[in-house]
């Protein structure tokens, strides 16, 4: 059944906007074909009822996406993009209850190296919520090492602490769904941050740590909006995100924009694979940027597309709905 999906991943992961792959069901999935514990999450997946939580797909606006897909074709990045080396997300957070949503290859899953560690800290902050896992200073202070300064060390330890399986029980959740297959995959952690300590690479594509633009801007939205887990935590991890401990890629570009600007940040690198991604607020704006890249070019595209993105969010005039917030 894995290879039916992964086929099926691979001919959607053609269409450079965003894409969808069919629903896995539960008799669909062979016992022998896959890890149980993913088994039993696809299928208690399969047969949730109710809507995601940030279904982000349903606000897609023409007019930004005009703009992303110009800003693309101004940095000679089209090509890169319709050859799937480039996925990118831009959504408008300025009014967060009405995002506005631009992607291209938003749904393609692709390795992005330590960004899916964001997704360790939300399964830690998870734990913490059931009474599972207490987060204490010393536990923090792990965190934060493995988000601003992307310990290996630190993010290894911090998958043993929370548990590999836990990881993918809170990425596959039902309200959460930030790993999917109907969405062609999402955020993943199968394996410690080093050479040894693989557990299972994800059912669709076979990557140990991988994402989706799409589904990396509906973690930031959430936290955005104090709804990933509990307002209380979701303060916390985004005090652990802000204030990145290194200037490259999305910093990069925006420092030279705004050296004030507020971000909450994770950025992941190996090889040719460079991806970033943020939630970045100034001057009474606020959008969620994603990018994931498969080029030795890669980290200065990256650059230069988050100063493409937040020029395209400052040239918006504003709504009644975003200046009565400001006023407020």
């Amino acid at each position: 059944m894995l290879k039916v999906l992964r086929a099926a991943a691979s001919a959607c992961a053609l269409v450079a906007t965003l894409t969808f792959v069919a629903p896995v069901r539960a008799d669909d999935i062979d016992a022998g074909d896959a890890n149980p514990v993913i088994a039993g999450l696809l299928a208690d997946q399969a047969d949730a009822v109710g809507e995601v939580a940030a279904p982000l797909w349903k606000y897609r606006d023409a007019d930004l996406q005009a703009a992303v897909d110009a800003a693309l074709r101004r940095l000679h990045l089209d090509r890169a993009a319709e050859s799937r080396r480039l996925a990118v997300a831009l959504v408008d957070t300025t009014d967060a209850d009405r995002p506005r949503v631009a992607a291209v290859n938003g749904d393609l899953m692709m390795y992005a190296a330590s960004l899916p560690k964001i997704a360790i800290l939300f399964a830690a902050f998870d734990m913490a919520e059931r009474g599972r896992l207490k987060i204490d200073g010393g536990v923090e202070e792990s965190l934060t090492a493995m988000i601003r300064v992307s310990s290996n060390v630190e993010a290894t330890a911090n998958i043993h602490r929370v548990g590999v399986e836990n990881i993918a029980r809170a990425l596959m959740s039902p309200r959460y769904r930030f790993y999917d297959p109907d969405r062609n995959g999402g955020l993943w952690v199968g394996k410690d941050y080093g050479k040894a300590g693989l557990w299972q690479r994800d059912p669709l594509h076979s990557l140990s740590h991988g994402a989706t633009p799409m589904q990396v801007a509906r973690f930031y939205y959430l936290l955005q909006r104090d709804e990933l887990v509990s307002p209380a935590a979701s303060r916390r991890m985004k005090a652990i995100l802000g204030d990145p401990g290194i200037n490259h890629k999305f910093v990069k570009g925006l420092r030279g924009v705004d050296p004030n600007a507020s971000l909450c940040r994770k950025s992941g690198t190996w090889g040719t694979f460079h991806s970033d991604s943020a939630l970045v607020e100034h001057d009474g704006r606020s959008y969620v940027a994603v990018a994931l890249s498969n080029d030795a070019r890669g980290g200065q595209w990256l650059s230069d597309l988050i100063v493409a993105f937040d020029e395209i969010v400052a040239a918006r005039p504003q709504t009644r709905f975003e200046t009565a917030g400001r006023r407020n």
